[in-house]
């Protein structure tokens, strides 16, 4: 797919390696690594083909290169199947920064389905090693929040009324904490296209961040998308793991190349986390293991993902 061959080329880029096969359809790749050298890169999809999936497959490169790394993304920044650029800044980053990095995330323009035409620059400086993340105790939920958006032509109306479904569908189950859904309609100059959706984050006593998102379509109501998000972050919170279904898989490839131990509680194992450890464990010495959670009683569907880094070492630094 365009996102997937766009993704390639610009790791191929940063690290001036070699890669055969890289088209549209191409059922295999060979792929011939070089050393890792940063500086300013661009990717476009020239599709809705997210940014999101541009950055998760640069960032680990970026963070062992030579030099600190700009990186323009262009494409979908709020697709179908991938994450939303909201949930990537209001959930993955302050998550996956406690492996000891930090990353800046500017968002220059939103673009959607199925144009695309959004732009986002990140900026990040190489480490030297990772730290190992302990994430297993979840806390007590203290506040939901999020926004409910429109763009190009369509009102702030449904923004309000995707925002106001989705609290009733959360009240129904918690009562007394303040939900706070900002509708949002994103200004004409910093954002291409038409599209609508909500994120909603529930943040934890213990720093743990789930969320829940949905993407408006013609022919679904803003009621039901409101309360398509709710739905998926209440059921994110019921399984008793510190992080949601989104982000699990996107943590395996930091924990295999930190040193040391790293510790997730989460739901149920999605096929993309399967998917993640089983190529981490390929390509780097991480040991991976996945336990049952008893501590959470019967009936709760809770996992161990726990993993003995690699201890990847920058050689550049």
């Amino acid at each position: 797919r365009p996102q997937h061959l766009s993704g390639l080329e610009i790791v191929r880029d940063l690290c001036e390696g070699k890669l055969e096969g890289g088209e549209i359809g191409s059922t295999e790749i060979t792929f011939t690594p070089g050393k890792i050298r940063g500086g300013t890169h661009i990717a476009d999809t020239k599709t809705a083909g997210s940014v999101c999936l541009l950055m998760q497959v640069a960032m680990p490169c970026v963070l062992f290169a030579a030099s600190p790394s700009q990186l323009h993304l262009k494409g979908g920044t709020n697709a179908e199947m991938a994450p939303q650029i909201d949930y990537t800044v209001m959930v993955f980053k302050p998550i996956v920064e406690k492996f000891n990095f930090t990353f800046d995330c500017d968002i220059k323009k939103r673009g959607y389905y199925p144009q695309g035409g959004g732009e986002v620059v990140v900026q990040m400086s190489p480490v030297k090693q990772l730290s190992p993340i302990n994430l297993t105790e979840r806390g007590t939920v203290t506040k939901i929040y999020g926004r409910a958006f429109v763009a190009g032509a369509l009102p702030i109306k449904l923004a309000k009324d995707m925002s106001a479904a989705a609290v009733r569908c959360i009240r129904k189950e918690i009562r007394d904490l303040y939900i706070n859904i900002q509708p949002v309609r994103e200004p004409d100059d910093q954002a291409f296209g038409t599209a609508s959706g909500v994120i909603i984050v529930a943040e934890t006593s213990t720093g743990c961040l789930l969320a829940g998102s949905s993407l408006g379509k013609r022919g679904k109501n803003a009621d039901r998308v409101g309360i398509e998000a709710a739905e998926i972050l209440l059921r994110n919170l019921k399984h008793g793991g510190t992080v949601d279904d989104s982000l699990q898989d996107q943590l395996i490839i930091f924990m295999a190349l930190a040193r040391g131990v790293s510790r997730v509680k989460s739901g149920p194992i999605t096929l993309h986390t399967q998917t993640a450890i089983h190529f981490a464990e390929q390509l780097t010495k991480a040991k991976f293991t996945v336990t049952k959670s008893e501590e959470e009683g019967p009936g709760k569907d809770t996992y161990v993902i726990e993993c003995q880094g690699m201890g990847m070492i920058n050689p550049n630094l």
